[in-house]
């Protein structure tokens, strides 16, 4: 068995202060839902783009919980971080403002980051006030990020970035985001070497965010085109040729945290509670999927607490990850199959119902397909 799934211990008894913190945080939703201040949604980690409410959780400490005081944040564990946002997700609250940059940017920052740009973005972060999207995929690549044709050129003063990323969530409303680009020609044998990270902020000369628009009408992935965009040398994200470790690094906090196993969550509620109004009280199928997502929980929690230790979790981060997204689909499907016939299924139902189909294509292939996570985890087992 491969070292890092050792490393992930099984999850125990909830502590008193984290199940007062998960209480708190119920508590604020049911507020937040009976003031109207927002309506439950499918993918809202994604697609429910909300300042206001992303202001609201800031104001409750809720946002940049693992920065520490001195950078404006909370000083908090990511097992706090992870009770709040598995909260926020099970209501389908609108939290993809700050999602990203919470998520992903916070750790990668207080990791990678020179002094100057943990001082300059971590209290902005925690503040609700400064929301940063990814710079990873592009245009015929796939998931294959040793492929990326971005290229990052030295000049007086620091960088110029040419090249095209695309799926770029919220970039047409976020201020900037951490881009892979190739610092180095190609070599062969060693296709992750020569990549680099910088951060660029979207309003700058030769950025161009054009939107991608999903068959149902919403707007939420971009295609950023960069053309000799020029890169001051102290927004050098970590070290010159380190972009694979970095990226590999920061995919571990994308593809474990909850938001892999609860964007439908809130439609498996709904479902379940349409079906007791139905006088349907046995369904296998219902029963297995609660019991995956209660497998899953622990799971994810478990992947928490190594990274809170600081340990490698790449491995279980991506069973998470391809166990997860599955369980999120087949949560669409059965919500879809029983309102077939439910004339009585409110429109909110409805519109859930409606969501999850539309986005289910998306789930395994955001993050890393499930096709090349489940490489990855077999090379961690040793088993390629």
């Amino acid at each position: 068995m491969s070292p890092s799934i050792r490393l992930v211990p099984p999850v125990g008894t909830e502590q008193a202060a984290t199940a007062a913190l998960r209480a708190e945080v119920r508590a604020f939703l049911a507020e937040q839902r009976a003031a109207g201040t927002f309506t439950p949604s499918v993918d809202a980690w994604l697609c429910g783009w909300d300042e206001k409410f992303t202001a609201a959780l800031a104001a409750r400490g809720w946002l940049g919980m693992t920065v520490p005081k001195h950078y404006g944040g909370q000083g908090l564990s990511f097992l706090d971080r992870f009770v709040v946002t598995e909260e926020l997700l099970a209501a389908g609250a609108p939290v993809a403002a700050h999602w990203i940059a919470d998520r992903q940017i916070v750790p990668s920052l207080l990791k990678y980051g020179t002094e100057p740009q943990k001082r300059e973005f971590l209290p902005k972060i925690a503040a609700g006030e400064c929301f940063f999207g990814i710079g990873m995929s592009e245009p015929d690549s796939g998931s294959d990020l040793a492929s990326v044709r971005t290229r990052a050129v030295p000049v007086d003063g620091g960088w110029t970035l040419t090249g095209t990323k695309v799926w770029t969530s919220g970039a047409h409303l976020a201020h900037a985001f951490i881009v892979l680009a190739r610092t180095a020609p190609v070599d062969p044998s060693h296709r992750h070497a020569g990549l680099s990270q910088f951060i660029v902020r979207f309003d700058g000369p030769g950025v161009q965010v054009r939107p991608i628009i999903s068959m149902n009408g919403r707007h939420h992935f971009n295609e950023v085109v960069l053309d000799e965009v020029f890169v001051p040398e102290d927004m050098v994200f970590g070290r010159i040729g380190d972009g694979w470790q970095q990226v590999t690094s920061e995919l571990s906090f994308e593809r474990s945290g909850p938001e892999r196993l609860l964007s439908t969550f809130v439609l498996l509620a709904e479902t379940t509670e349409g079906m007791a109004r139905k006088q349907i009280s046995h369904d296998a199928e219902l029963g297995r999927l609660v019991a995956r997502i209660a497998g899953l929980h622990h799971m994810s929690t478990a992947v928490a607490g190594a990274l809170e230790r600081h340990e490698a979790a790449d491995v279980p981060a991506a069973v998470v990850k391809v166990l997860g997204t599955t369980t999120e689909g087949d949560i669409a499907d059965f919500a879809d199959l029983h309102s077939g016939d439910d004339t009585g299924l409110p429109q909110t139902a409805r519109d859930l119902v409606t969501t999850a189909v539309d986005q289910r294509p998306g789930f395994t292939l955001r993050g890393g397909t499930n096709e090349v996570l489940r490489g990855v985890i077999a090379r961690g087992l040793g088993l390629r």
